[in-house]
């Protein structure tokens, strides 16, 4: 459609367009990438234009007036989300910041909550049946095109036609300004590559293949994204479409195809990036762009099985708080997203929410995690909503977990430099034990070597990995649920308690080095439960005793001989030369297991009611014995 020959008299320069613009006016501007930048340079240099109300969601362009005292006489900003080059601003007080969830921002202009007497947005050209698109920008540009009452477009042929619910007919626009410009970029810097990837690596850990991802915000989700290049048929339903995915689509990484919700389709309501993602969605129909009212509604959002939540955070405390928008008094972002994903994902069948945040800030200066977070500090996400949180140093799972159990979980991922200090504070606060070993103090990435899987005859998967101090909870009802028989072969006497002292002493030993333990588990409904345990501890320089339980009701599926094979390995690297078992004599099983994998293993006979067994490394038979 030719606007010029539709509609002409709707068609004019900028200046003459602004000149609607009342004083006192209360006007919305497109979001971030989107913004009608052409519309913004031309209402400032209007100085007609007088106690001017501007509300947008991400703003860049009027980043560049903000400094200016004549400006912010003139105008009064009110931002629902402050970006990276607005923080200076917030900080010195010349923007006013609305804290509100993306998915209800909407309705605060269609109830009124919020009127707008002008928006300023941006469109691509007309099609032959007279529909415009928002393009990148759908989110809440929508609703603010819909509830203002004059609304002026900045047409561009360089914003991308985006389908789903992005079209506006010009029968709903009051007048038009056509202007070619490139749009906004907007690449997020990743100042530390190796946190990067090592949190990369551990969100990559808790995605299986077939999932549908959110991705929130910021450097660090983005950064993630390469780390999920060996999944299959992972699904997107997200606020945000980044340059981070366009790998992940080139390499059909993303497709969408086990979605619940819009299969095949990548549902989201705002794109920013370089020209590439921009071409990328143009008039492409795997994207499906919807408003923020829709996108991330909670309900809606639950309606994707297996939905994933990743989103970052400023700080979070030993209770699980989350602080996303502010540092101290200072505002420096916004709730946007995190909430109505987190909320969402928790409804989905299968689904859940990663938090991910680097350790420490101001070059290692300050934990992120902390005993309670900075004064100031505004909690977005509260310690109900919380699941995993993820560090450069490790996963901490809190839902359905008391806060004895989150500080250990939290404690365990800080920096290692302020995990001790971190467990003190909690002893102050009460909410541990005051005689809680804190977890150790070394960077622990090297037991990610340690970790396995086993698939049993019956289809079962096992996972291995070191037992943490976190695992008490989990420990203790492994404890309790052996019979009494498989204690006493493991104890050599009948235990009754295992108490937080014994667990302790069993924290005391375990250095994952000269002394180890690890343990088995698996899947049972949304949790993993322990169901083995297989330990050595130094005896000398070369020689370590080895002792395991395994559950009953995982007997004699091989579990044993694979935990002593593992173990083996880690000795090995420490620099052991063979292994010690005291076994009780009547313990047959865990002989024969021992002699099949060590056949020159010597037994020696005691007076008591048990066997002394020494077993050398280097006559070790790796195969699969059975218990």
């Amino acid at each position: 459609m030719n606007l010029l020959e539709y509609c002409p008299n709707k068609v004019m320069r900028a200046e003459e367009a602004i000149s609607r613009i009342k004083r006192g006016s209360r006007v919305f501007i497109g979001t971030g990438c989107g913004e009608p930048q052409h519309l913004i340079r031309t209402m400032v240099k209007d100085m007609n234009l007088q106690d001017i109300m501007v509300y947008q969601m991400l703003s860049s362009t009027l980043a560049q007036y903000v400094d200016d005292p004549s400006f912010l006489r003139r105008f009064s900003l009110r931002l629902f989300f402050i970006s990276k080059i607005m923080r200076k601003a917030a900080f010195e007080g010349k923007i006013d910041y609305i804290p509100s969830y993306l998915s209800q921002i909407p309705k605060l202009f269609s109830s009124k909550r919020i009127g707008l007497d002008v928006a300023l947005i941006q469109v691509s050209p007309p099609d032959q049946f007279g529909y415009c698109s928002l393009g990148v920008s759908v989110d809440i540009t929508r609703s603010g095109t819909e509830n203002a009452e004059i609304v002026i477009a900045q047409v561009n042929p360089k914003m991308p036609r985006t389908w789903g619910d992005s079209f506006v007919h010009v029968d709903e626009i009051d007048y038009f300004v056509l202007h070619e410009e490139p749009l906004v970029e907007v690449l997020p810097t990743i100042t530390d590559t190796e946190v990067a990837r090592r949190i990369g690596m551990y969100v990559s850990q808790l995605i299986n293949d077939g999932a549908t991802l959110q991705i929130g915000f910021g450097g660090l989700p983005y950064a993630v994204l390469p780390y999920l290049d060996k999944k299959k048929d992972l699904g997107i339903h997200t606020q945000l479409i980044t340059d981070g995915f366009l790998p992940l689509f080139e390499k059909n990484v993303i497709t969408n195809k086990k979605k619940t919700l819009l299969p095949g389709r990548v549902v989201a309501s705002l794109c920013m990036g370089s020209e590439k993602i921009y071409r990328f969605v143009d008039n492409n129909p795997k994207f499906y762009f919807r408003s923020s009212e829709f996108v991330n509604d909670p309900t809606v959002i639950a309606r994707n099985d297996n939905l994933i939540s990743i989103s970052s955070a400023l700080e979070v405390d030993l209770t699980g708080q989350i602080c996303t928008d502010s540092v101290g008094y200072f505002f420096y972002s916004g709730i946007g997203d995190q909430v109505d994903f987190l909320r969402g994902s928790a409804m989905s069948k299968g689904g859940f929410s990663i938090v991910a945040l680097p350790s420490t800030a101001h070059n290692g200066r300050v934990s992120r995690i902390v005993s309670h977070l900075s004064e100031g500090a505004g909690v977005a996400t509260t310690r109900g909503d919380v699941n995993f949180v993820v560090t450069e140093y490790g996963i901490a799972e809190l839902q359905g977990k008391g806060i004895y159990q989150r500080v250990m979980e939290l404690a365990e991922i800080a920096h290692p430099k302020f995990r001790e200090e971190i467990i003190q504070e909690a002893k102050k606060h009460h909410y541990i034990f005051s005689d809680q070993l804190p977890p150790s103090s070394d960077d622990l990435l090297f037991i990610e070597g340690y970790k396995s899987e086993l698939e049993l005859k019956n289809g079962q998967r096992v996972e291995f990995r070191p037992l943490l101090p976190s695992d008490e909870f989990e420990y203790r009802n492994f404890f309790y649920s052996l019979e009494e028989k498989t204690i006493y072969f493991r104890f050599f006497y009948r235990m009754k308690v295992f108490s937080h002292e014994v667990a302790q002493q069993q924290w005391a030993l375990v250095d994952y080095r000269k002394n180890m333990s690890i343990i088995g588990l698996v899947q049972k409904a949304g949790h993993k439960e322990i169901i083995a345990i297989g330990s050595y501890a130094q005896i000398d320089e070369e020689i370590a005793e080895v002792a395991f339980v395994v559950r009953e009701d995982f007997q004699n599926m091989g579990i044993t001989s694979y935990l002593l094979g593992v173990l083996e390995k880690i000795a090995k690297e420490n620099s052991y030369k063979g292994f010690n078992a005291t076994v009780l004599r009547e313990n047959a099983v865990m002989i024969h297991i021992f002699k099949e994998r060590y056949p020159n293993a010597k037994i020696s006979m005691s007076g008591g009611s048990d066997v002394l067994i020494q077993m050398k490394f280097e006559d070790s038979v790796e195969e699969e014995g059975k218990e």
